[in-house]
């Protein structure tokens, strides 16, 4: 299964109606990690009059939102949709509202809090782990260009290059395309290569 979440943290902010919208997403991966996080995110901003959030955790497949006051589903409801269009899991979004003396009504604050918090999506970046194999090749220095010019193909990514009295190469390739990238090396190779499958894992083959 494909997993979905981000790096780090990232914010954005904008202004609706003289009210300030401050978002905020947040890398986490338990209950204790959100909580914290939203705590520090309301500990910043006491002088703000909601701070809202939705969290989404991939153990236990934990989801949680609130409106933090606001009129019931304007605010939690709409965090925790932008959340799961985007596929995402393990992140917390807190997006505070610093209120500006005008009521946007239930339909304006739907949609500025789904504004912040798709703007702190956007402000993110995505990690994106696929299900990968991980593979040793060694084999001989003759064939070393030879293999060079067709892993590309498999768009896999080299994670070590050794080199002694013959080269071994490790490299990440998707899970489904480590058969037909086995078979295409021993061709290569005459059958000579050799390759070893050392592990099983999740993947960020964009990073």
């Amino acid at each position: 299964m494909e997993y979905k979440s981000i790096y780090g943290e990232a914010s954005y902010s904008f202004t609706e109606q003289k009210s300030e919208f401050i978002s905020h997403i947040c890398h986490v991966e338990s209950d204790e990690d959100a909580v914290g996080y939203i705590d520090k995110i309301r500990s910043e901003n006491r002088k703000a009059r909601h701070n809202c959030y939705a969290y989404a955790l991939k153990e236990g497949s934990i989801l949680r939102y609130s409106d933090d006051g606001e009129p019931q589903g304007t605010a939690g409801a709409p965090i925790m949709d932008v959340i799961q269009k985007n596929g995402l899991t393990d992140v917390v979004i807190v997006v505070t509202r610093y209120f500006g003396g005008i009521l946007l009504g239930k339909g304006g604050l739907t949609r500025a809090y789904s504004s912040g918090a798709s703007g702190a999506v956007s402000a993110a970046k995505i990690m994106r782990l696929l299900p990968a194999s991980i593979i040793k090749i060694t084999l001989d220095y003759a064939y070393y260009d030879r293999i060079s010019y067709s892993l590309p193909e498999f768009e896999v990514k080299i994670t070590d290059t050794e080199y002694s009295d013959k080269v071994a190469v490790t490299l990440a390739i998707r899970a489904e395309l480590a058969e037909k990238l086995t078979q295409k090396l021993s061709d290569l190779t005459n059958g000579s290569a050799i390759i070893d499958k050392i592990d099983e894992i999740l993947y960020d083959f964009s990073a």
